[in-house]
Order: C-alpha cells, then structure tokens, then sequence
C-alpha cells in the first residue's frame, strides 16, 4: 500500500476515533451536550493566554520566565486541556465501557461511581480554586493572602489586565459545567434519563404500544 493510498486510511481511523471520543450516548440531554462541549472552550483561553510564557514572552512581566518555568507552564496548559476533555467521558461511550484499546479492562462496564465521585470532587474543587483565586486577583492578593507583584498582568491595567481577566474568568464556569454533566452522567447511570432525549423516557412513550 502505498503512502498516498495509506494517507486516506489514517484519516478515515481519526475521524473515526474522534467520533467515538466525542459522540454522546442515548439519553444524554442537550443541555449536558452542551456542558460537555463548553468546558474545553473555557479552559482553552486560559491556556493559549499561558503559551507566549513558555516560549519566553514577558507578557508584561518584568523578565521572561527561567527555562524550568517555561516548561512548567507548557506542562500546565496542556494537561489542563486534556482533563478538561474527560468530560466528555460523561457523556460519550468510554465512560461507560472501557474502550477495547485500553490492556486489561478493555470493554468491562465502568462502575458509576467510579466516575461520578472524582468528577463531583473535581467540579466542587475547581470552584473553590477558581472563585478565591480569581477573587484574591480582583483585590491585588494570592491565595495565600500575600499582596501580588507589581508586574502581575491583573496589577498592570489597561489592554494587559483586560486580555488577562477575559482568558481567565471562563475557567469560573469549569466546576458548575463539570458539576451538570456529572450530574447527568449520574441520572442516566442509575436509569433515571431525562425527559425528551433520545433513548428518553418521553422518546420511549411516543414509540410504545398502545394496545390497540
């Protein structure tokens, strides 16, 4: 096979893989869709705000930050997004069956719990973390209660703490999106589904016999 005729083929697996990942299962309400869809998008701004960092941009610092920093920062921003995406694990098929790619738990059921609860513990930690600490930034301290440097964007004013404050004030939305879908997940997982969904209690009522 050829590189030209393999190129189709890989692309067709992505696809097919990217469908997998994202596509939401019956019973999943659209408003938990929609949760779903958003939390990457509210964690994306915070992250691409944090990228000119790593690769040696001031942004409004007084000095770049040193090399071990820099790779913090990289490493920051992408596991943020990529947690981000697992909630899409409560929506789509593999947070439901281990997908078959996985070694040893390949296909086995996922108990509820085993989702639900680190999922309820994140949401309730990610609003924590986000309200005091964006808070502590709108009155000039950390979370440790120290007044923030000078050079901190949310100190500078003007074009840099505006810029700062519109890529990070989504991330308030990350827990009380996380906290919907979970409970969704958990409604649906324990055979309670939401009313007018596919796979729904009213779907199934519009399709059942009548008895006539």
């Amino acid at each position: 096979m050829t590189a030209a005729t393999d190129r189709p083929v890989t692309a067709g697996r992505l696809r097919t893989a990217w469908h997998a990942a994202h596509a939401p299962v019956a019973g999943v309400p659209r408003w938990a869709r929609i949760a779903a869809v958003a939390i990457p998008l509210a964690v994306l701004p915070s992250g691409l705000w944090r990228l000119p960092l790593a690769f040696g941009h001031t942004m409004g610092f007084d000095a770049a930050a040193p090399p071990a920093e820099r790779v913090y920062i990289l490493f920051l921003s992408i596991v943020s997004e990529l947690v981000a995406f697992t909630a899409f694990g409560l929506i789509a098929s593999w947070g439901e069956r281990v997908p078959r790619w996985i070694p040893v738990l390949r296909g086995r059921r996922v108990p509820p719990l085993a989702a639900i609860v680190p999922a309820s513990l994140g949401a309730v930690l990610l609003t924590v973390l986000w309200t005091f600490s964006l808070a502590g930034q709108l009155t000039g301290t950390t979370l440790q209660g120290e007044p923030l440097p000078g050079d901190f964007p949310s100190e500078q004013g003007g074009w840099n703490a505006a810029l700062f404050y519109a890529c990070y004030l989504p991330l308030l939305l990350w827990g009380p999106l996380l906290a919907a879908v979970t409970y969704a997940y958990h409604r649906r997982r324990n055979g309670r589904p939401e009313h007018g969904t596919d796979g729904s209690a009213a779907d199934r009522s519009a399709t059942a016999p009548t008895g006539r």
